[in-house]
């Protein structure tokens, strides 16, 4: 997947390919935040055949704050589709620098669909407040992918 920040914008929406391609036929689906000032993280996700962008076809929003807990809706509705807790760090994940991640997939969803909402969850979350220096989108990406992704990985084996 390719994530892409759209600048210029409010809201801090993002746009989500499949593989490496920016091209409107690889368009999946796009993500920005619900409103422009938040205390905690609400984020609205339109597929890519939402042009109209009314309504959304997801929602993720942050469970406790500054923990980088969250959990996905379908829609507008409160039917709850995935969860990601973050768990306290043992020994061993302290000593690895990785942070320690509980997801919950419902039945009949997308894993890589759920992982790539929950790895742009991440980076939006974790990025740095605006003026502190550009650290790079593609490293913020790689950051918040690594960790997830390990983390899933573990949990699904």
């Amino acid at each position: 997947m390719t994530m892409k920040q759209k600048t210029m914008t409010l809201h801090e929406r993002w746009k989500v390919y499949r593989g490496v391609s920016t091209e409107e036929c690889d368009f999946l689906y796009t993500m920005k935040k619900s409103k422009v000032v938040q205390l905690t993280t609400k984020l609205e996700v339109f597929l890519g055949h939402n042009n109209e962008e009314q309504i959304c076809d997801f929602r993720v929003k942050v469970t406790k704050r500054f923990e980088h807990s969250c959990v996905v809706y379908a829609g507008e509705s409160d039917n709850i589709v995935a969860q990601m807790q973050h768990k306290k760090h043992t020994r061993q994940t302290a000593s690895s620098g990785l942070d320690n991640f509980s997801v919950t997939v419902n039945p009949n969803v997308d894993y890589a669909f759920v992982t790539s909402l929950l790895v742009l969850f991440d980076v939006i979350n974790r990025q740095d407040p605006p003026g502190k220096g550009d650290t790079g989108e593609k490293n913020e990406v790689a950051h918040g992918a690594n960790h997830l992704v390990h983390g899933l990985h573990m949990l699904l084996h």
